[in-house]
């Protein structure tokens, strides 16, 4: 067991039978009142951010998160196989739960899936990826003064800002935190 009073960002718990993940906390004592912690908390499960108070000794039972490399084989209409590198076992996923990686992801792509006692509830695709840009608008020759971007989209059909000489075809590297372009690859 855990008290309040120890949270952390990225700290995991099981809190009215959720599991929670700590996104911000800070500790506060307010004159001759209690001391308490303020939260703000990530239900991995379905995604909504709580905010909430609690008494710094209130405890609760960490949650344990595992996490396993996994590459997507294919799809089968809303449900995305995924393969276990080391058991070869496939799991499959629906849509929902992997929407935010598929902009990020083709077929045998290995990507970060977590589980909490053994279902999976997030996909996270590399920090970096290789895509290629099926289309975009020819760049103009001139205006070098100030950074320039043209719209693109990329073979999983996320739209991003380029630079003027990016042409289609060309394979780049994206950042898939925040789907900024980061460089061209030979």
């Amino acid at each position: 067991m855990i008290a309040a009073g120890s949270f952390r960002k990225g700290f995991t718990f099981a809190m009215d039978d959720s599991v929670y993940i700590v996104v911000d906390f800070m500790h506060a004592q307010v004159g001759r009142g209690s001391p308490h912690v303020r939260t703000k908390l990530k239900n991995i499960m379905t995604g909504q951010v709580i905010e909430k108070t609690f008494s710094p000794t209130e405890k609760f039972e960490p949650a344990e998160i595992e996490k396993k490399e996994m590459q997507l084989i294919y799809n089968d209409g809303d449900l995305y196989y995924f393969m276990d590198m080391e058991s070869y076992e496939q799991i499959p996923l629906n849509k929902s739960k992997v929407e935010h990686a598929l902009n990020y992801m083709t077929e045998n792509m290995l990507a970060t899936i977590q589980f909490y006692k053994d279902e999976a509830f997030s996909v996270e695709p590399p920090t970096f990826v290789e895509l290629t840009v099926i289309q975009c608008d020819l760049g103009l020759q001139g205006d070098t003064s100030k950074a320039c971007f043209k719209p693109a989209t990329l073979e999983t059909g996320l739209q991003i800002n380029v630079p003027l000489f990016i042409n289609q075809g060309d394979k780049i590297k994206v950042d898939t935190r925040d789907g900024s372009y980061i460089e061209r690859v030979k």
